[in-house]
C-alpha cells in the first residue's frame, strides 16, 4: 500500500485530512476546513511545499548570534603644534 491522502468528516462536520504512511500509522493530520475544495488545496499544499520544507528543531537550543566585533578606533596621532609666527 501507499502513502495517501485521506479526506473525511470530524465530529463537526467539517473537512479535514490526514496523511498516511504505507502501513496505516498517521503521519499528519490537517486543520479543519469549510468546505472540501478548501480541504484539498490544503492536500495540494502539502503536496507542493512539504519536498522544500525545512526543519526548524525547536528542542536544540540555538547559539546566538554572534554580533561582529566593534570597530576599534583609529590610534589618534599625536596634535602637532604649529610655530608660532616669527
Amino acid at each position: 500500500m501507499a502513502t495517501k491522502f485521506v479526506v473525511y468528516h470530524d465530529k463537526a462536520k467539517k473537512f479535514r485530512f490526514r496523511l498516511l504512511a504505507a502501513n496505516n500509522e498517521i503521519i499528519a493530520a490537517s486543520e479543519a476546513y469549510e468546505s472540501k475544495e478548501a480541504c484539498l488545496k490544503g492536500i495540494k499544499a502539502v503536496q507542493k511545499d512539504a519536498p522544500i520544507a525545512t526543519v526548524d528543531d525547536t528542542t536544540v537550543k540555538k547559539e546566538a548570534a554572534k554580533k561582529p566585533a566593534a570597530k576599534k578606533p583609529a590610534a589618534k596621532k599625536p596634535a602637532v603644534k604649529e610655530a608660532a609666527p616669527k
